[in-house]
């Protein structure tokens, strides 16, 4: 049963880069960490004050020191220099004792001061661009396709509607960049070959044979819906109608790319409905998004944590899920059945940044996959994102989401969706970017790869290149788990992981491969710079249906034979 209706830059380097952006002497640095304090005070305040239980969110946690180091600070620097001023006055006054006093408070708050500048977050230390790790994954290793479309987002902002409506994301301009994005990955000129290479790859390198999709077997796919968290009655999801009623134009996994993915699975691969589940199961699944993908789907299996209004509930199977760190007296976790049962498993993640990891993207997506990160008993996802532990080569529980037998295990593909990029959960709305090619306008994108730690690899240098207003993909040790996915036989922390086990038993092999871009313009990776030899990620760009080879548009494109552009 598919439901359970219950009732109602600089451009040489990163080191560059970061010095343009955020200056290049210590000196200027020291006056952004007073201001960051300041806004950080500042939007503490505007969030916490019309809603109190917003204190306990992550992105609070993260403000709230840089907001209280900054009233220290600033109280300690008006107070040492009326102290100083009022020393003076003393002196001047002969009155020696109390000027004497005046002056080593002075020098106490000075100091007190300065220990008490605020600093943004841990930055973290310059990339090395062009050096990967692991071992590339995919029927083209290492390959991430970035598809960008301008053409396929229209809206003006909020107050112009919502963007997930359908004046405004266009849903034959995001079709097409799913259609391209899949027989760019797999290097075919049709769809139904494009499909059946990465069917057939993944199958021979399980133990499967070479054999493509076969009728009857089972697609679980992952969204992101972070926006629509069953928090019971006060969440943006009216849990009574599933209307969203607030954050409408939150960033969430878009309607239009998950009919798209469906249409492929659906049209071209021929795929049952009802072997197909969509969805993230701690969150409601909102008519506004539900609607237009039931109308044109109704038999698939559409996830949520509920299951009321047609949808399939959450439910745990038999299968146990182990943590590597092997946390004392957490209960035990366990796969839920959708994605237990299903033979392939399709990551769909967004293209966010986040005020606890940093990046959200294939790998982040993996938290809710198992139930919400932070519940009582159960041990606390949260406890190591590099908002909580900075420290480079540290245990990171998303190596073990991502390498599990019933996650990254029967992944077949990795998919980011980049139509409205923006930042968890501080904003409410997708932010334009700057550099480009976005040019102040939205980042209209689709990432899709075999590969979980190049996908996320080429996420994490777009984030980081833009940035947000808090600077989250800068924070130390914000990749971090991508060298330790890379790494996962032999990691930096020194952890074994094997999440199939209680104990020690099979260590996971490396996941994928990583390592950073030589640049924001030339967007260049291993294999684009050395495509014999490289043995790092290759990104292939497609811009408004143009394949673009060393920065020129190529046209149709012959860099494989067979592959048209569409």
């Amino acid at each position: 049963m598919c439901s359970s209706d219950k009732s109602p830059s600089s451009h040489d380097d990163s080191t560059q880069f970061r010095r343009s952006r955020f200056g290049s002497s210590t000196g200027r640095l020291s006056w952004w960490f007073p201001l960051a304090g300041f806004v950080s005070l500042l939007w503490f305040l505007a969030r916490v004050i019309p809603r109190p239980s917003r204190a306990a969110y992550p992105c609070q946690q993260v403000a709230a020191p840089l907001a209280g180091g900054f009233v220290v600070w600033i109280a300690g620097l008006i107070s040492s220099v009326f102290a100083y001023r009022k020393g003076i006055f003393m002196l001047s006054r002969s009155r020696i004792a109390l000027a004497g006093a005046c002056l080593v408070g002075a020098s106490i708050l000075g100091f007190v001061t300065l220990m008490a500048a605020p600093d943004p977050m841990v930055m973290a230390s310059p990339a090395t661009t062009n050096d990967p790790i692991g071992e590339a994954k995919g029927v083209n290793p290492g390959r991430v396709v970035w598809v960008h479309d301008a053409d396929a987002t229209d809206w003006d902002g909020p107050g112009d509607g919502h963007w997930w409506e359908p004046e405004h994301t266009r849903q034959v301009a995001v079709d097409l960049m799913m259609s391209r994005a899949i027989r760019y990955l797999a290097g075919e000129g049709d769809e139904q070959g494009a499909w059946d290479a990465l069917f057939r790859h993944f199958n021979v390198t399980h133990g499967n044979g070479d054999v493509g999709y076969i009728v009857g077997e089972k697609i679980a796919i992952k969204v992101n819906f972070v926006g629509f968290l069953d928090t019971g009655d006060s969440g943006n999801v009216d849990p009574i109608t599933y209307d969203l009623v607030d954050r409408l134009d939150y960033m969430n996994t878009s309607p239009q790319m998950m009919l798209a993915l469906l249409r492929q699975l659906v049209n071209v691969v021929g795929v049952s409905q009802a072997d197909i589940t969509i969805g993230d199961p701690v969150a409601l699944f909102p008519n506004q998004y539900y609607d237009p993908l039931f109308a044109e789907f109704p038999n698939i299996c559409y996830l949520d944590s509920r299951g009321w209004f047609n949808r399939t509930g959450m439910s745990p199977s038999s299968v146990d899920f182990y943590w590597s760190n092997r946390p004392s007296n957490v209960t035990q976790d366990k796969v839920l059945t959708s994605f237990a049962e299903a033979t392939y498993f399709i990551n769909l993640a967004n293209l966010k940044s986040h005020s606890g990891g940093g990046v959200t993207l294939c790998g982040k997506n993996y938290y809710g996959w198992l139930r919400r990160p932070p519940i009582a008993g159960y041990y606390n996802m949260h406890d190591s994102l590099p908002s909580q532990d900075p420290t480079s080569g540290s245990y990171r529980c998303m190596v073990d989401l991502m390498g599990h037998a019933h996650s990254g295990g029967k992944a077949l593909l990795y998919l980011v969706d980049g139509l409205y990029a923006g930042v968890h959960p501080d904003e409410d709305a997708p932010i334009p970017w700057d550099f480009a090619p976005f040019n102040s306008d939205w980042t209209s994108s689709l990432f899709a790869s075999q590969d979980p730690v190049a996908i996320d690899s080429v996420g994490f240098d777009f984030l980081q290149e833009e940035g947000d207003p808090r600077l989250y993909p800068q924070m130390a040790a914000a990749d971090d788990y991508l060298i330790e996915a890379a790494q996962a036989n032999a990691p930096p922390s020194g952890t074994f992981y094997d999440p199939d086990h209680g104990s020690s038993v099979s260590r996971l092999t490396s996941l994928g491969v990583h390592e950073h871009w030589n640049n924001s313009v030339d967007m260049q990776y291993s294999r684009n710079l050395d495509p014999v030899g490289g043995q790092g990620i290759e990104l292939v760009i497609v811009r408004n249906g143009l394949l673009f080879e060393d920065g020129f548009e190529s046209g149709d494109p012959s860099f494989w034979s067979g592959v048209v552009g569409g």
